[in-house]
């Protein structure tokens, strides 16, 4: 069954008019739907709650930001756009950003654009929504090619890792058990990581004295309870195969140490461990995800206690392997 999402893409609108039409096209090219600002006056309050129930009814916020901070509500001080992205947070709608490189924004202007790209009254505000902005889900954009791309990249990794609703095609609603079972086991694998992680924690802090080989004794036998299945096409195997989380962790230890990213452009190995195998193991404090300053993309990077983690697993290796000898 194939779940449609609605896309609400919010911008400044005479100076992203093709940007936004990039994302509308990607938004469909995706299979899914885009609603946005077209829709409403700009600049009228008495638009803005019609605003957010569209955003409320939506699955997904999506916001190009360029040059231009927008019209003012009077009573906030705030720019309408800033509202409706404030709004979508304060009510946890999943959201990403596009916003223009700097450099790309003044070389547009030396070409001839101007200030029709380019905020003269409220530089301030628009400097700190754009900060604000790039401390969440975000990434850079030179042109229409690259909001396509954030769209291509952003959207699957949200309906991967949110339980959304969207839409489905009529047709398709009757024929609902696969679907519905593999959220039900979706569910009970979170459910059952959750417990085994609070009952990790809890032994942790039963135990005063508990020191460190005895913490990574007890980590080595809940990662290695924890399978994961690796898919066929992911290292160009006949069928899928099963692996632990202790042992995925092991084999796969330097590229870890390097960091995994989700930079365009690698291959799908990378994307599956970026996106299913890094948060497993940032649950357990061995990763953690970071934002990589200058870059559109965002990174996994080991963290001290997953390196302390290794250099016991390695010595533990060494030790079993001279008592045997």
């Amino acid at each position: 069954m194939n779940k449609r999402l609605q896309v609400f893409i919010s911008s400044t609108y005479t100076d992203l008019i093709q940007e936004r039409q990039a994302a509308v096209t990607a938004v469909l090219k995706s299979g899914h739907i885009p609603a946005g600002m077209e829709l409403f006056t700009a600049g009228d309050k008495s638009q803005l709650e019609t605003i957010k129930r569209w955003i409320d009814e939506s699955d997904v916020y999506m916001l190009i930001l360029g040059g231009r901070y927008g019209s003012i509500e009077a009573e906030s001080g705030l720019s309408y756009t800033e509202l409706e992205y404030n709004y979508a947070l304060e009510i946890g709608k999943p959201l990403f950003a596009c916003v223009i490189n700097q450099d790309t924004l003044e070389s547009r202007v030396k070409q001839g654009e101007g200030v029709a790209i380019l905020e003269m009254n409220n530089p301030k505000l628009l400097s700190e929504f754009r900060e604000k902005v790039l401390s969440n889900m975000s990434g850079f954009f030179d042109d229409c090619k690259d909001i396509r791309l954030c769209v291509l990249e952003s959207l699957p990794e949200i309906s991967a890792t949110r339980s959304l609703s969207g839409w489905v095609s009529g047709k398709e609603v009757p024929d609902t058990k696969g679907l519905v079972d593999e959220i039900t086991r979706l569910n009970q694998e979170n459910t059952e990581l959750k417990k085994k992680n609070a009952l990790f924690q809890k032994k942790l802090k039963s135990s005063k004295n508990l020191d460190l080989p005895n913490e990574f004794k007890e980590l080595s036998k809940v990662l290695d309870a924890i399978e994961v299945t690796i898919p066929a096409n992911i290292i160009e195997k006949e069928s899928d195969f099963e692996k632990t989380l202790f042992q995925l962790f092991f084999i796969l230890k330097e590229n870890f140490v390097k960091g995994i990213t989700n930079q365009t452009g690698q291959h799908e190995s990378t994307y599956f461990l970026y996106n299913n195998i890094c948060p497993k193991l940032q649950i357990y404090g061995l990763m953690q995800n970071e934002k990589v300053t200058g870059v559109r993309y965002r990174r996994f990077a080991i963290t001290k206690k997953g390196e302390e983690y290794l250099a016991y697993i390695e010595k533990t290796n060494i030790l079993n392997k001279n008592a045997k000898t």
